[in-house]
């Protein structure tokens, strides 16, 4: 059996159900997996994708083949397996999921023990050669496979921890959209609020061909729904999850979307609050304005390049106790360094809570700049759209964190290879609206041309 090697990502796997992954490329992931971590346990969960349970079972019998035990804590969102693996003790874990893809694809997502990643430098080349080669070993003791019933309420009590309901005053009304996806199991922990907040709930049922929308907050016009919502119900905050909750989007009480970089701000600075002086990450496409608010409240903000695994490497390396991502992705120490979009929510019903203010007035301060939002090109030649670029604008600040990033007095751009599709990604911001828009037209007939 040949195994696609498209299929390996930066961050995770991932594939078209049967034709790309199948039983056959997961057993074989499962023994590459056990082989490459040496692990004696290992913790699985999914999600409900209709492709999820045979799945699930092949890369039980592949890691139990490689002489692993096995512990199952069954439907799970990807926030909740990382919870698992500093919960349980166990040396790994893994989560049968596609995140947001369309219902036809699968895939599954890999940390060691503490939620460490592993991904692009830190262990999926590895994994991708072993399973490419298939050259395992017999093992005589094959592991054995544990049911884990407890997981799934420790997870949710420990969430419901962070509720302050002695700010809870006044009774604010949230609508969530959870698009037919993983994020309905942490309705638990929205319902453990109970009359302290007002919940009103869109697509609640999982659905794993999700009829209503894609499982995307990225997309906006994934959104409408939710702002109409949020618009009719005189709602405080509008809730959005992606595929497997561990992204989250927000809209605010005007019915507009909350950029999610100023998300990013937001959470730090209640974080500040408790932990002044620390190190916070921000990717390096965010606004200037979030790196600006974080440092006025006392933080210390690195940028660093975009990807999952790629921020909590470099949390653990320079000790931040947080960090945001442009995507919706926002990272705790509370969670071992890896995602907690439910964490994310509480915290922002907290900050409405104590503050007494608005969404929309939260983030005023942050609109200081404009920005041109994630703009993709295709090219074919990613390195030649790069040097271009360098030379053209020689006289910035440049920055090679991740692809080029090129500081002016009055605006930045950062131009960056996708991880996931063949196109390169414009970010732009401007001190005017006008200057936004004059530079963002200059940079993409620039890298467009390039390839006519």
């Amino acid at each position: 059996m040949e195994i696609d090697p498209g299929i390996f990502k930066a961050y995770d796997i991932r594939g078209v159900y049967p034709s790309e992954i199948n039983e056959d490329t997961v057993y074989s992931i499962g023994r590459a997996l056990a082989s490459f971590t040496k692990a004696k346990t290992i913790v699985i969960g999914k999600d409900v994708r209709k492709s999820s349970d045979s799945l699930e079972a092949k890369m039980i019998e592949g890691m139990t083949d490689g002489g692993v035990n096995v512990i199952k804590i069954g439907i799970s969102t990807t926030p909740m397996l990382y919870f698992a693996s500093w919960n349980l003790d166990v040396d790994a874990g893994v989560i049968i999921t596609a995140s947001h893809n369309p219902a036809e694809y699968n895939g599954m997502k890999f940390c060691f023990k503490g939620a460490v990643p592993i991904g692009e430098g830190s262990g999926m080349e590895e994994i991708k050669k072993l399973a490419l080669e298939g050259n395992f070993k017999l093992v005589e003791d094959k592991g054995s496979v544990l049911e884990d019933e407890h997981l799934k309420q420790k997870y949710v009590g420990y969430i419901t921890g962070f509720f302050n309901k002695e700010v809870a005053t006044e009774k604010k009304k949230i609508v969530v959209d959870f698009a037919n996806a993983m994020g309905i199991l942490d309705k638990e922990v929205l319902e453990n609020m109970g009359d302290s907040v007002e919940k009103v709930y869109l697509y609640d049922q999982y659905d794993a061909s999700f009829p209503n929308h894609e499982a995307n907050p990225l997309k906006t016009e994934t959104l409408k729904v939710l702002q109409k919502k949020v618009l009719e119900e005189g709602a405080d905050l509008g809730v959005s999850y992606d595929g497997d909750a561990d992204r989250v989007g927000f809209i605010d009480e005007k019915g507009k979307v909350v950029p999610m970089d100023f998300v990013t701000a937001l959470l730090a600075k209640e974080i500040l609050k408790k932990h002044p002086g620390s190190k916070i990450l921000m990717d390096l496409r965010g606004s200037n304005s979030v790196k600006e608010v974080i440092e006025e409240a006392g933080g210390i903000v690195n940028r660093s390049r975009v990807g999952h695994s790629l921020i909590k490497k470099q949390m653990r390396e320079e000790g931040a106790i947080f960090a945001g991502e442009l995507s919706g992705h926002y990272y705790f120490e509370e969670n071992s360094k890896a995602e907690l979009a439910t964490l994310a929510v509480v915290t922002l019903i907290n900050l409405l809570n104590e503050t007494g203010m608005t969404m929309s007035k939260l983030t005023e301060d942050l609109k200081r700049y404009f920005h041109s939002g994630e703009i993709n090109s295709k090219v074919t030649d990613v390195n030649v759209v790069l040097a271009n670029l360098e030379e053209k604008y020689a006289k910035g600040k440049v920055d090679k964190l991740d692809g080029i990033r090129i500081d002016f007095e009055d605006w930045w751009f950062n131009v960056r290879a996708s991880n996931t599709e063949p196109v390169v990604r414009l970010n732009l911001e401007a001190k005017t609206n006008e200057l936004m828009e004059v530079k963002t037209a200059e940079l993409l007939a620039i890298i467009r041309n390039l390839e006519e």
